[in-house]
């Protein structure tokens, strides 16, 4: 039985895309993503107005129809052109109409009716579809829109970004685009396409769960052969079970390493950057007041065990920087135990978990009690101190133990009100990047390998090259 014709037809003719002109397609695109910009604007108005007109007469107001399809249309231009797929050089004409010699077209047959019913319900029904969509597209092509208006927007990223980075790499290195890794973009950019449609209100008819490869929707490759060159074995066969797992598989992997180089590249960017003049790596200052005598951290166990040197290498030196203002300030660090016989009755505020949105991001909990018997600089239990106005600063090697740091007025006064951040010299941060870096660069090989290597064996043999190795192994014998 044969296929049904899809109301919504893409094609994406390979057009022998240069080395390096995707390298700046970016900056090339600007005007048309501003233009884009409005027409998407428009996009959703128009939509809104379409539901209504469908929900009362059963029909798509043709010039409607004629702006939706046309800012789609002007849309896969744009995507094809740049990173959806880089299929072709060519720059994308600045219209709304089909442009029959350009490689990338979108044509959407206009109904004559569509389902009153239907149209309150499309956007529930395509819910499957925005997961798929999802994944392929990291966020939707043009499925990240508003769903309660139709809207559609650019996302680049998911498995089409990959796999259209994976080109552009190819074609750096070697000049040319693979025609199955083409016919597989083109693909999953088909599908986004139609899912958009759908929910666009263009068509009554569901997107199906298929991927449909190749330039148009027969699946005919991006490049034929000659006409009258007649292949001399048969093709091998195309996206095998295999061939899908390994694409799969290499998608995976080079996502996860590009995760690791960005990792990297935020390791030595703090380490490059952010480092002050006497090479600490500083928190953001954070608020630390009281209405008691003391804003104290309590228990910072440096827990003894194995793993204690390298933790101790890898943070180094610590600083502990107090912005007081004009009022004296003291800042300790002490062992818990004898910074707790100290404080006991003490009354003061204690900061526990940094990462609680509470109180400027700090989790506090006040403890009521009397003010401390004498000022903290009297006692002779603290193993490092700092006291002064303005900038204190607390410098310590952290040793193994567990510790308390205790911040207070000078004169032991309520109502502690200062800034503080905490810092490291981390010396194991360049070694972490590079260990980050080489991970990256060895998992992102193995991906890419993994898809070019699967999109390769799904290719059909070319006719043309299969004629001419025999007519060489024919030549070789007769030798």
């Amino acid at each position: 039985m044969a296929r049904q014709p899809e109301p919504v037809r893409v094609t994406g003719t390979l057009d022998s895309p240069s080395r390096w002109l995707w390298l700046v397609k970016w900056l090339l695109l600007l005007p048309h993503l501003l233009v884009l910009a409005a027409l998407w604007l428009g996009f959703v108005l128009v939509v809104v107005v379409a539901f209504f007109a469908i929900l009362v007469t059963g029909r798509y107001p043709r010039p409607l129809f004629d702006y939706t399809t046309g800012v789609l249309r002007w849309s896969w231009r744009v995507h094809y052109y740049g990173y959806a797929a880089l299929g072709t050089d060519r720059y994308p004409p600045f219209t709304l109409a089909d442009v029959p010699d350009y490689p990338a077209r979108l044509h959407i047959a206009y109904p004559e009716r569509l389902s009153r019913g239907l149209v309150l319900v499309k956007w529930i029904l395509a819910v499957p579809h925005y997961l798929v969509v999802g994944l392929l597209a990291g966020g939707g092509l043009w499925l990240a829109g508003n769903a309660d208006t139709g809207g559609f927007h650019w996302g680049a990223g998911g498995l089409v970004g990959v796999l259209t980075l994976v080109a552009g790499v190819v074609l750096l290195v070697r000049g040319e685009y693979p025609t199955s890794l083409h016919d597989l973009v083109v693909g999953l950019d088909r599908w986004v396409l139609r899912v958009a449609a759908y929910t666009a209100l263009l068509t009554d008819r569901y997107p199906p769960f298929r991927l449909d490869l190749g330039a148009d929707e027969t699946g005919a490759p991006a490049e034929t052969p000659h006409a009258d060159v007649a292949p001399a074995v048969s093709p091998r066969p195309g996206w095998t079970p295999g061939r899908v797992v390994a694409m799969v598989v290499g998608v995976v992997v080079a996502l996860s390493a590009v995760g690791l180089l960005t990792g990297g590249i935020g390791l030595v960017v703090a380490d490059r950057g952010y480092r002050d003049q006497d090479g600490y790596l500083h928190t953001a200052t954070r608020e630390a007041t009281s209405n008691g005598y003391a804003v104290v951290v309590e228990h910072v166990d440096l827990a003894r065990g194995t793993g204690w040197p390298w933790m101790a290498r890898a943070v180094g030196e610590v600083s502990i920087r107090v912005d007081a203002g004009e009022r004296p300030v003291f800042v300790g660090l002490a062992p818990a135990a004898r910074a707790r016989g100290y404080l006991t009755g003490v009354d003061r505020t204690v900061l526990g978990s940094v990462t609680m949105p509470m109180h400027n991001g700090v989790n506090t909990r006040d403890i009521t009690g009397d003010a401390p018997r004498t000022p903290p600089a009297a006692q002779s239990f603290w193993t490092v101190t700092g006291t002064g106005s303005g900038v204190v600063r607390l410098d310590w090697t952290p040793i193994e133990g567990d510790w308390t740091v205790v911040l207070m007025n000078a004169d032991a006064s309520a109502g502690v009100d200062a800034r503080v951040s905490i810092g490291a010299t981390a010396p194991a941060l360049p070694w972490l990047a590079a260990g980050l870096f080489t991970a990256g660069a060895v998992l992102l090989a193995g991906g890419v390998a993994l898809v070019v290597g699967a999109a390769r064996r799904a290719t059909p043999n070319h006719p043309l090259r299969t004629a001419q190795v025999d007519d060489e192994e024919e030549d070789h014998v007769r030798k």
